[in-house]
């Protein structure tokens, strides 16, 4: 009996370890050149690389003040996303960051402790600042385009109605002067009507009253 129980103990655990063991070879790699960009006093954009060849979900990002008073887990799946903005940041304080990759077996292991300090709300933010490859300036940008856009086609839209207004009047004043034109020909006075008839008649007349007298 006691040889029975040693033997499922090892299968247990030869099968638990084979399982630990493929779950730990298809987890993702560490992510590396992990960096920090456009710093400013509340706020900082992390970047990192993953190598190429596998199949990344997500991410996870934790961040510590050196002091360890306050400490924030930040986890994404179903983006592959290379890029995080940390808000909440206060000024002239020290912080550490870590990024994972998420697979789809798990996650990878921590990448190097990253450093980086807050500027002050009086300094000014470095020309290179707004990159264009920070995520915060291209939302701005891409609400200025929409504006801008937006605004476009309201005033081309403005303009096709004037035109049709315009053409419509044009076209209501051409058939207005035609049916006065033609309301002016038709009615014409009657003594216009009835001279030649009179002249033709008083020749007639005249015509056979000399007869007569001859």
């Amino acid at each position: 009996m006691a040889r029975v129980l040693v033997l499922v103990n090892s299968v247990g655990l030869l099968l638990f370890g084979s399982e630990m063991f493929l779950v730990g070879a298809n987890r993702p790699p560490a992510p590396v050149n992990v960096s920090v960009m456009h710093l400013r006093a509340d706020s900082a954009t992390v970047s990192w690389e993953v190598p190429e060849g596998d199949i990344i979900i997500g991410f996870s990002i934790s961040q510590q003040r050196m002091d360890g008073k306050m400490q924030r887990f930040i986890r994404e799946v179903n983006t592959t996303s290379r890029s995080c903005v940390l808000w909440d940041l206060e000024e002239e304080t020290d912080y550490i960051i870590q990024v994972q990759s998420i697979g789809l077996y798990g996650e990878s292991q921590a990448s190097k402790r990253i450093h980086f300090r807050t500027l002050k709300k009086t300094d000014r933010f470095p020309s290179n600042s707004s990159n264009q490859d920070d995520p915060t300036v291209q939302g701005l940008d891409k609400a200025r385009h929409l504006q801008t856009g937006e605004m476009i086609i309201i005033v081309v839209v403005l303009l096709m109605w004037a035109a049709v207004i315009a053409l419509f009047c044009r076209q209501y004043d051409i058939i207005k002067d035609n049916d006065s034109s033609n309301s002016k020909e038709k009615v014409k006075p009657s003594s216009e009507r009835s001279t030649p008839e009179h002249h033709s008649g008083g020749l007639l007349r005249s015509k056979w009253s000399t007869k007569e007298e001859d």
